[in-house]
């Protein structure tokens, strides 16, 4: 996932149309007026008038609750001032007017009747992609607190679970991806492709009672670290029933995990899980890659299956580290695009555009200079990945980053979330706000993959990929190479051809999707959400 910070570390075109009538989506355009705040100095009454926006800087950190005290992220004291909800949401207004890729597709509602995350969530397109899907998935918000955590520290207050939620109404499925080492559940033991069966005692599985659903949500979701809860699992038969105690903490993200090198008539063959692009994530991408050079792999398998993204520097990294110096030297891993409004300029650092290249060396990211230390790659002309629907943005970025430098990539698994765009997540008032502000192309300037990329043996679509389509195993660990995933790429590496797709049948109907439309729905994040938040792209250009 592609995103950049405003922190210290880090179209369907209306043009015969004015943007007030682009809008259309207010029921009146009377003007819409409020008072400034006690004590704020200004004198200007603020005033809602549909296509008519003020400039976004005299609206921001006006707040109807101001923070006091220092950022302890930043060290840098609040900015906040008194202000009012209205100011909040005039900001969002102006700010998405400026700043939003499809800004001209937004109907400019008067914000009157909005609570601020409300008036937020209407703040983007409705338009859809040529699947019928929605343009824009990827419009959220969070505590700034927490993703202040997450984002420069790597850390989540929870069990260390990765769920792979199949279904969350009765009869719910909840089935475990992977565990984070050192973490309360890597610690207990559990494994993956265990099954939850109950939580304390409730029915997880069954129960509609709105304060079961309460108590699964509050132990799913724990808000802090201390909340102790007893979770009952089983296998996908419905045997060997397990129970673990497990008391919430703050957990260290490791992403990169189950680093191998496997040996094969053909060669060496590198294998590594990497979960998300976030600054921790260098050390284990560096050793990971040491250790590939060092045994001479001839073909590698990158497991970005439940990667949702982060810093696309890093993306830029992990090619360079795939391709080497040869075939990225003086090329362009992305080339980033904004609105019309902002042709050649960022729009929020104010830097001049340009390429984003393949990075050769070490980042420190706490300065956000590059360091002497040139990274280690194995110089290959193909890679293989494993994907899902939850393979976003950064990792989608690297795919096509590759591509565009003639790099095969050969795709596993299941077509990925589609998110050539990326933000700037930005603070108001104690609230990070998260809206799509680019898109990214290749050195081809090809980014066209909204709908993802969809492996198949014979590409016919743009955005198809030449690979194997198979479905997620949790019968297997992750790294094993019977596991449906990984077995398909060794079989291919081994003999060209995908494996027989009777397996992923099978796990298709195992694993089924089918939603119920009756009943309570448990708590369900977005599938990239966490993901966005540990996404930290740096304001580029880096320093030497």
């Amino acid at each position: 996932m592609k995103v950049t910070t405003v922190s210290r570390a880090s179209t369907l075109l209306c043009l015969s149309m004015l943007l007030a009538a682009c809008g259309g989506g207010s029921s009146s355009t009377n003007p819409v007026t409020t008072p400034p705040p006690s004590g704020s100095g200004t004198s200007n009454t603020l005033t809602w008038v549909l296509g008519q926006f003020p400039a976004e800087a005299s609206l921001k950190n006006r707040c109807e609750t101001p923070r006091s005290g220092t950022d302890p992220f930043s060290g840098e004291p609040y900015p906040d001032q008194a202000g009012s909800s209205f100011y909040e949401k005039m900001w969002l207004r102006s700010w998405s007017d400026n700043t939003y890729l499809w800004y001209n597709e937004i109907d400019d509602k008067n914000p009157q009747p909005y609570s601020v995350l409300e008036y937020f969530d209407e703040l983007r397109t409705n338009y859809r992609t040529d699947s019928g899907a929605f343009k824009d998935n990827f419009h959220f918000s969070q505590s700034t607190a927490e993703y202040n955590a997450l984002a420069q520290g790597g850390v989540d207050s929870g069990y260390g679970f990765s769920w792979e939620f199949v279904r969350t109404t009765a009869p719910r499925k909840l089935i475990v991806r992977y565990t984070q080492p050192g973490s309360p559940a890597g610690e207990a033991g559990i494994s993956r492709g265990l099954e939850l069966k109950t939580i304390n005692g409730v029915d997880f599985v069954n129960t509609n009672s709105q304060t079961d659903v309460n108590i699964i949500n509050d132990a799913l979701f724990p808000d802090a670290p201390g909340k102790s809860f007893t979770f009952g699992f089983a296998d996908s038969a419905g045997a060997n029933p397990q129970q673990f105690t497990l008391v919430s903490s703050d957990v260290t993200v490791v992403p990169v995990q189950n680093v191998a090198v496997l040996d094969y008539d053909s060669g060496a063959v590198g294998y590594m899980q990497f979960n998300t692009f976030i600054r921790s994530g260098q050390s284990g991408l560096i050793d990971a890659f040491q250790q590939f050079a060092e045994a001479n792999v001839t073909d590698l398998v990158v497991d970005l299956r439940y990667n949702g993204g982060g810093l696309l520097a890093m993306a830029s990294q992990f090619a360079y580290m795939v391709a080497g110096s040869a075939q990225t030297n003086g090329l362009t891993f992305e080339t980033t695009q904004f609105n019309a409004k902002h042709p050649t300029i960022d729009p929020v650092t104010g830097n001049t555009l340009r390429p984003t290249p393949f990075y050769d060396r070490e980042i420190d990211w706490t300065a956000g200079v590059f360091t002497n230390r040139t990274l280690p790659s194995v110089n290959l002309s193909r890679v293989y990945v494993l994907t899902t629907d939850s393979t976003c943005s950064a990792s989608e970025a690297f795919i096509n980053g590759l591509q565009g430098i003639g790099v095969e990539v050969i795709q596993i698994g299941g077509t990925t979330c589609g998110k050539p765009y990326g933000f700037y997540p930005t603070d108001n008032c104690g609230t990070t706000y998260f809206t799509i502000q680019f898109r990214g192309v290749n050195e081809q300037g090809f980014g066209d993959y909204a709908d993802g990329f969809r492996p198949t043996p014979a590409p016919i679509f743009a955005a198809d990929i030449k690979g194997c389509a198979e479905e997620d195993d949790f019968s297997h660990g992750l790294g094993d190479p019977a596991e449906n995933m990984l077995n398909a790429a060794l079989t291919f590496i081994e003999s060209g051809v995908c494996p027989a797709v009777t397996s992923a049948k099978g796990l298709a109907a195992k694993y089924s999707n089918t939603e119920n439309a009756d009943g309570l729905a448990i708590r369900q994040p977005n599938d990239q959400v966490k993901a966005f938040i540990l996404e930290n792209k740096l304001i580029t250009p880096l320093r030497d």
